[in-house]
């Protein structure tokens, strides 16, 4: 398959228009079209609705561009690494990824003292929830992602990280529940909670707790905790979380109240079984390792 037509198929899936793309790619538009019918013929499916002067994908269309996009990435990031290399310095582009906790200012602090060391290495820092940061293990986009346990050992390596959470609930500060000195199961029952959208973290939290998830009033999810700081500051919502979620925001209007039981999660990096990480990285998993001793 030529790269030059997965660059024509993305340019025509961004604009939605053969005519537009055609013109933008300096291009005629009957061989747009013509490259663009090859490649479905190719694929054996069909990448695009077309409708009037619209081209909307498909859903054969929409994973297509998902995986095009990631190849063209690692080939572009391949092709830069050949040209930098050199053999007396590590250089590179590590693809890493951290869920948003109090592991964070652990692993970018690992992260700079690496990179006084090999000032050639690059990083490229994708922030997300755990199913998200899967998803692009999965789909190669990044090769090692800081997550919060559990995580499934069957898919993945990992190397457990010094750095472990606590459970609890992050309200207003001038909230009367926030003099509390913990929360327990019954109590959360009582409360209009936002929750972690993924849901083994949830059955973890659940199990540790004896929580019964259909009797919680949840009042929203999220992947992220940034937007929904938004409903809690409100004082109608009450978020379901980690602490060092608190103490990176440093809300002075907000507080964070553990778990009784105390409940903690553990971190861990992690990477695909059976991929052969890049130089780089596999330089900078030895750093890590040699950091958690």
């Amino acid at each position: 398959m030529d790269t030059r037509v997965m660059k024509y198929f993305l340019t025509v899936a961004q604009i939605n228009n053969i005519t537009k793309a055609a013109k933008q790619l300096h291009i005629t538009q009957p061989t747009l079209s013509r490259q663009i019918m090859d490649l479905e013929h190719e694929l054996g499916v069909t990448l695009f609705d077309r409708k009037q002067r619209r081209m909307e994908l498909t859903q054969a269309g929409v994973l297509f561009q998902r995986r095009a996009t990631t190849f063209l990435q690692l080939l572009n990031q391949t092709k830069d690494e050949l040209h930098k290399q050199d053999y007396n310095e590590l250089s590179g582009t590590i693809n890493l990824g951290c869920v948003v906790s109090s592991v964070s200012p652990f692993i970018m602090k690992l992260v700079d003292q690496f990179q006084q060391q090999h000032p050639a290495v690059q990083f490229n820092i994708f922030d997300g929830d755990g199913d998200l940061l899967r998803r692009q293990l999965d789909e190669a986009t990044t090769e090692l992602a800081c997550l919060l346990e559990p995580v499934e050992a069957a898919k993945y390596n990992f190397l457990v990280l010094p750095s472990r959470e606590q459970w609890g609930i992050i309200l207003r500060a001038d909230d009367s529940l926030a003099k509390k000195e913990s929360f327990t199961r019954d109590d959360l029952y009582k409360l209009p909670l936002v929750i972690p959208h993924r849901s083994i973290v949830r059955d973890e939290v659940s199990d540790i707790l004896k929580l019964d998830q259909r009797k919680l009033n949840v009042r929203a999810s999220n992947t992220q905790p940034s937007n929904t700081m938004e409903l809690i500051r409100t004082g109608h919502y009450y978020g379901l979380g980690i602490k060092g979620v608190a103490d990176i925001f440093h809300d002075p209007h907000l507080t964070f109240v553990p778990f009784s039981p105390t409940t903690t999660t553990g971190h861990v990096l992690v990477w695909k079984k059976n991929r052969q990480l890049s130089t780089a990285a596999e330089h900078f998993l030895q750093f890590v390792a040699d950091h958690c001793n």
